[in-house]
């Protein structure tokens, strides 16, 4: 019954192809629509609609399209074909008899045939390989758009005006879509209904009004709800229930963001026959599709007055020049979507706790500068009075020397190996304890008011790579399976699947852990060679130098390598995740994350590790040194300890990699990479006319030129490699999170600016949380308090002074530490070939000392571990088990102390709910009234109408009553019925 009149006269086969050629012409309608004449109609003066102006531009897909050049038939003559329409031909293929369709677009972007005799005199056309492929992704493309515009979509395609070019498909989600979709994606929309936010009365009330009034030119000028006190009931959107929301208009009920949502996740299931593909990640994958990606709200500057979001979070937000604003949270989440939401009020919390732990981190660095004067140590290290003669630092080339040189070094580890240290290890195990609890509150907050409260976990689509792997699985077992095989282990991979990629895995991320510990030694081979060879050296200035220069040659090495090795463990994991085949997309990150942190993490805190807790342990003593090679000892701390020495990597490693990793990688490579795509896009596309394409870009040509979004794990990833600098090792460096702040005041504005301006925009994705990364972060905390306390128990010289102060003293003082601290040694037990050559010293010396606990020459057991030793070894051990079991014990307490969701946020959820079923009832009672009123009004309307039948119906009877009795009879019952 449907098929087209036309077609019907033609015969059975001449029907086929007249069908198939109205069916194409349909499609070419749907997609050409407007296009006859050549020039194409100007868009929307926001590019953001179709041609008509009415219909909003929900998604754009992008590819690049190469057409077969014309071919002339036999004899000279061309061909040219029909402009001004858009004509369709029909190739028929005269060797097998059976017809078969081929569309090509000419120049003109219309269609036409090219030919060349055939066997049955019919054209047919050939094609080279690459022209093949071509032509796979182009029946590719239209059976997917085909499958779109019967999901609901309606589409609109630019003509393919040139040889080779880049277009694209624009995508509009009508209103019977977005509503079947959002019932089915259960996403909440605000009802009719608002209800008043009860706030906390009494002295917070008067303290938040305070603070509102005090920060007030700090708050971006967004707009802002009217009244703040109340709030829109939201409730999943249904259609049977659509009385219930509040629907002023349906092109702008649902915003953008949630728009674009819905059109991705169709995007992601509609499939292909072709390939097997299934859904937009595949296409892209197989190079189908270019890109596919929502469009931006428009310029984020220029001359229009026209305001958008996009402008108005750039200037309010992505510009360095407001960075000490408030982040306007609830317009991020509007734009990006909650998951790229929740990230920077992540940051945006961190950032603001790092400001009491800097000003406490800039006391604590006082405290050092104002008590260095009155160290009794380093003053007993700096005089002169005190001769103290230190053994060689090295074999044969170094000279016996005074301890009273290292006077400098001594008096700036003070500035970092102090008491007030300690306090501030322990205020920030605390204070990362505090972060984390409140922002377990803050998430708590903004799930209450984004609507993300009972969020359920979303079913996820399998990634394009799990079901290319699980298809050919199937294909396999197919052919070599028997007919009694179980059909349900052929649904999934299993773990015999997946053992390859496990297995590559564990010894690729052996492999790569063992490369950073392969780096650091080598640095350590290279500090210790470099002393070696500068220790030869004849110029006096050099070889007094020595120390400082391969240090901090040192520490620029270590911070190349790992910027290297980091940029390699990034791509390394990404494969080692592909390589196992997760299943979803979250599976994916989350692997991806925990196999990058534990890379990045080994190789940004290895150098540091061997500093803090190996550099100087394995040294050996005068006479009985260890060698790494021949000639060459293990190098040995600073007279003044390792702290200095840590301090110093610890900061240049972490100041180095946000300068240079978080902040110029940031700016420079999206912009190298959008140069590279642009030279490759003028390479690859001709000088050719468009006549069809207005002069001025539109939004969806602005847009792909920008760089496409790629996830936050990059983002998470510095910060919390930052999080562990700020936290691990902060005994040694106060200064770290006044660093960190530094850097995370301008890193807020990066991001927004990139995420604004650089970036296409992002898919909005619904999370309730940060998702894994909250562990990691729970992790490095409780990890800290464990590494700060072996720093202070092992690295610094804390517990030596406290034992000395304590239990050697005369007099309860410091005065003699630095004598109790060396022991001494006889330079007549030095080995052969080691003493020191030329020395104007030897014979003056007798004794040389050096730094540890060890019995005198004179003594029964010569160069043994001293009491002392072993006395101070035990309260290092002692220390730590106190010092971590009553950090925890506090982190315990605090953490119990601050419930996890904030009292007046438990108590609107619940209000929330009694609100929803009052309002459910109101609605429904209204709903059953308005019906009830329906049916006594149609009732009332029947039973008049009956009443007047009856009396119509008795006046026949009674005028009839001398007709036949039968007749009679059927007239009575007649009345009755």
């Amino acid at each position: 019954g449907d098929r087209p009149r036309a077609c019907l006269p033609l015969g059975h086969f001449g029907f086929l192809v007249c069908e198939i050629c109205v069916f194409l012409s349909q499609i070419i309608n749907n997609y050409l629509d407007g296009t006859q004449g050549g020039a194409m109609d100007k868009a929307s003066s926001s590019g953001m609609h179709f041609r008509d102006s009415k219909r909003k531009v929900d998604y754009v897909l992008a590819y690049h399209y190469r057409k077969r050049l014309p071919r002339h038939p036999p004899g000279g003559g061309s061909r040219e074909p029909m402009r001004g329409s858009a004509s369709l031909a029909l190739v028929l293929n005269g060797e097998t008899g059976k017809g078969h369709m081929e569309l090509q677009q000419q120049e003109d972007g219309q269609h036409a045939l090219q030919e060349r005799p055939g066997p049955l005199g019919v054209e047919v056309i050939e094609l080279g390989p690459l022209d093949a492929l071509e032509e796979e992704k182009r029946l590719q493309r239209e059976e997917y758009e085909r499958n779109l515009v019967e999901a609901g979509l309606e589409i609109e395609k630019d003509p393919e005006n040139k040889s080779q070019g880049l277009s694209f498909v624009r995508i509009h989600a009508p209103w019977q879509v977005l509503s079947r979709e959002a019932e089915l994606l259960k996403i909440k929309m605000p009802t009719k209904k608002m209800y008043e936010i009860t706030e906390e009365g009494g002295i917070l009330k008067k303290l938040n009004e305070i603070w509102c009034k005090l920060t007030e030119p700090l708050q971006p000028q967004v707009p802002q709800q009217e009244n703040t006190n109340m709030k829109s009931l939201s409730y999943p959107f249904s259609r049977e229930k659509i009385y219930l929301y509040n629907i002023k208009d349906k092109d702008t009920f649902f915003d953008n963001a949630t728009r674009s949502r819905i059109v991705r996740e169709i995007l992601k299931r509609t499939s292909t026959k072709a390939r097997n593909s299934m859904g937009i990640g595949t296409l892209i994958a197989n190079n189908v599709y270019d890109a596919a990606y929502p469009l931006h709200d428009g310029e984020y500057e220029g001359q229009n007055d026209d305001m958008n979001e996009r402008k108005l979070l750039y200037q309010e937000w992505a510009r360095y020049g407001v960075f000490y604003k408030f982040q306007p949270i609830d317009l991020i989440r509007k734009y990006f979507g909650e998951k790229i939401g929740l990230y920077f009020a992540w940051l945006g919390l961190y950032t603001e706790f790092l400001i009491p732990s800097s000003v406490v981190g800039i006391i604590v660095f006082l405290y050092g500068c104002i008590t260095i004067e009155s160290d009794i140590p380093s003053k007993e290290m700096c005089d002169q009075r005190n001769a103290f003669t230190m053994c060689p630092l090295c074999d044969k080339f170094c000279d016996y020397w005074n301890l009273s040189s290292a006077c400098a070094t001594a008096r700036a580890s003070h500035l970092f190996d102090n008491p007030a240290t300690v306090f501030f290890s322990i205020f920030m195990a605390l204070w990362a304890t505090m972060f984390l609890e409140q922002w377990k509150r803050l998430q708590m907050r903004l799930s209450y008011f984004w609507d993300l409260t009972g969020l359920e976990e979303e079913e996820e689509h399998p990634r394009p790579e799990y079901e290319t792997t699980l298809l050919q699985k199937k294909l396999k077992n197919k052919n070599i399976t028997t007919e009694n095989s179980n059909e349900d282990e052929k649904e999934k991979l299993t773990w015999s699947d997946r053992m390859p990629g496990y297995a590559t895995n564990f010894g690729l991320i052996l492999f790569m852990i063992m490369l950073t510990f392969s780096a650091v030694f080598g640095v350590i081979v290279y500090r210790i060679t470099t002393a070696a060879a500068l220790s030869f050296s004849t110029n006096e200035t050099t070889r007094s130098n020595v120390r400082v220069t391969v240090t901090a040659t040192a520490v620029i090495i270590n911070l190349v390598v790992i910027l290297i090795l980091d940029e390699i463990y990034g791509a390394v994991a990404k494969w080692l995740t592909e390589i196992e085949v997760p299943k979803t997309e979250k599976t994916f990150e989350e692997r991806l994350i925990l196999k990058a942190f534990l890379l990045k993490f080994v190789n940004s805190y290895a150098p540091i590790f061997y500093v803090a807790f190996f550099k100087g342990r394995f040294v050996g003593r005068p006479g009985h040194y260890v060698y790494v090679f021949d000639g060459y000892r293990m190098e040995e701390c600073a007279p003044g300890g390792c702290l200095m020495e840590l301090c110093i990597q610890l900061s240049i490693i972490m100041l180095g990699k946000q300068l240079i990793q978080n902040n110029l990688f940031e700016i420079g490579i999206p912009k190298l990479k959008k140069l590279f795509r642009k030279l490759k896009d003028e390479r690859t596309e001709p000088k050719e006319m468009d006549t069809n394409q207005s002069k001025d870009p539109q939004q969806w040509d602005l847009d792909y030129i920008l760089e496409p979004f790629t996830g936050l794990t990059p983002e998470y990833m510095e910060m919390i490699i930052q999080f562990g600098f700020v936290t691990l090792f902060v005994a040694s460096f106060p200064l770290a999170p006044l660093f960190a702040l530094l850097n995370n005041i301008i890193e807020v504005r990066l991001d927004a600016k990139k995420f604004v301006t650089e970036l296409r925009r992002p898919d909005t994705v619904r999370a309730k949380d940060i998702g894994i990364w909250y562990n990691i972060l729970s992790g490095i905390g409780k990890l800290s308090v464990i590494i700060n306390a072996f720093v202070i128990a092992v690295t610094s010289d804390f517990i030596p002074r406290l034992m000395y102060q304590y239990a050697y003293s005369q007099n309860g003082t410091m005065h003699g530490f630095i004598n109790h601290t060396l022991s001494y040694f006889n330079v007549s037990h030095l080995k052969a070939g080691t003493q020191p050559e030329n020395s104007p010293f030897a014979q003056d010396v007798l004794f040389c000392r050096f730094k540890d606990y060890r019995e005198p020459p004179w003594s029964q057991d010569p160069y043994e571990f001293s009491k002392q030793y072993w006395a101070v070894l035990s309260a290092r051990l002692a220390f730590v088990i106190l010092f971590q079991n009553l950090v925890m014990f506090l982190s315990v307490l605090v953490d119990w102390m601050i419930p996890d969701i904030p009292k007046d946020i438990s108590e609107q959820i619940k209000k929330e709910k009694s609100v929803l079923v009052d309002f459910f009832l109101k609605e429904e009672h209204e709903k059953l009234k308005l019906i009830e009123s329906f049916i006594a009004r149609d009732k009332q309307k029947h039973e008049s109408e009956t009443k007047g039948k009856r009396i119509r119906a008795a006046s026949f009877c009674q005028f009839n009553r001398s007709q036949q009795g039968s007749f009679a009879s059927f007239s009575s019952r007649h009345t009755e019925v």
